[in-house]
């Protein structure tokens, strides 16, 4: 399963990373991420879009899209407790967007989720910025 998820991350990879304002969460030196989920960082100014939009433009074509996990420390169940840093987690949130990444995913599958990303990016583009949306 694993092998298969980087796989999948690989082919995300080729299709989106010389987009303006995507970049991928790297590995660390030390090991082999399993690459359970693809999560891009979206940069909404570079791209001309929030991750909350593009959730949606997948959304629109029936393609499942995640946030990335909400901070703990930003949890209803824990207002009001002491926080020890998060800025990086609450960064990650920001910018976060997790793409489908099930291992019953072919090389088609995930061609057609980045067509979905690149041709909003353009969309957005040409529309003056309309892209962003106001999400986030």
């Amino acid at each position: 399963m694993w092998r298969k998820r980087r796989r999948i991350f690989r082919w995300y990879e080729q299709a989106l990373s010389g987009l303006p304002g995507i970049s991928f969460m790297p590995e660390a030196a030390y090991g082999k991420a399993n690459r359970w989920l693809t999560v891009l960082e979206i940069d909404a100014k570079d791209f001309g879009a929030t991750p909350e939009a593009v959730r949606l433009a997948l959304e629109a074509e029936n393609i499942e899209a995640r946030p990335v996990w909400k901070p703990m420390h930003a949890q209803p169940v824990f207002a009001g407790c002491r926080v020890f840093g998060g800025a990086v987690a609450e960064e990650l949130f920001a910018r976060g967007l997790c793409l489908p990444s099930g291992t019953a995913m072919t090389e088609d599958d995930v061609a057609r989720v980045a067509g979905v990303v690149k041709g909003f990016r353009h969309v957005g583009r040409r529309r003056g910025g309309q892209g962003q949306g106001g999400h986030g």
